[in-house]
């Protein structure tokens, strides 16, 4: 009996970690050395990131641009992880999986989203593809034997109609791929902002 009840939790277990990226694992981060990867926020009080004189006043131009600067800052944290292998519940330069590639690029600007990305696919606002643009997540269902968001991307580019995302992929770990790739178009569910 015990030999059975042992057998069916690694068997689950192994059915867990290669049926998809999403995890429930918390960050990786070993002790004594941190394989966390550095790179120092960008400020307001940059030149290029600076509000204008007036910035007491609160605009929709103002705000947007705040958030356009924001989106353009957590892509180029994340493209930093460009070539990093996938790890199931990895969020460093060791390794890392889709949802720890979005959670870490977006929390390192103070921005805390759900780990797992079928949470994250129930932040923010859904919006149609064709008002998509930079620092959108995409969401996809690549298990067919379920029902669930198993994978997110965070798009980078979206320009005529053609959208690119940063994601990790389980055989070539952090990768841009084009949303018009048939496998993408096919497991796509929808868009999402958040900011």
């Amino acid at each position: 009996m015990m030999f059975l009840k042992n057998t069916t939790t690694i068997l689950l277990i192994i059915t867990i970690c290669f049926t998809s990226c999403k995890s429930s694992k918390g960050i990786v981060v070993k002790k004594g050395t941190s394989s966390k990867t550095i790179i120092p926020k960008r400020t307001m009080s940059d030149a290029t990131h600076a509000e204008p004189k007036n910035s007491n006043i609160k605009t929709e131009a103002n705000e947007n641009h705040s958030n356009n600067s924001k989106a353009f800052d957590i892509i180029d944290y994340a493209k930093q992880f460009s070539g990093v292998k996938y790890k199931f519940g990895g969020a460093t330069r060791d390794g890392m999986d889709c949802s720890g590639l979005v959670f870490e690029s977006f929390r390192a600007f103070d921005i805390i989203l759900p780990r797992i990305s079928r949470d994250m696919a129930k932040q923010g606002e859904k919006i149609s593809l064709k008002n998509t643009q930079e620092g959108d997540l995409l969401f996809f269902r690549t298990i067919n034997r379920r029902n669930d968001i198993s994978h997110v991307g965070l798009v980078v580019t979206s320009e005529n109609g053609e959208i690119e995302f940063i994601h990790s992929t389980t055989n070539a770990g952090v990768i841009i791929s084009k949303l018009s790739e048939r496998y993408w178009d096919n497991a796509f569910v929808e868009a999402r902002r958040i900011l």
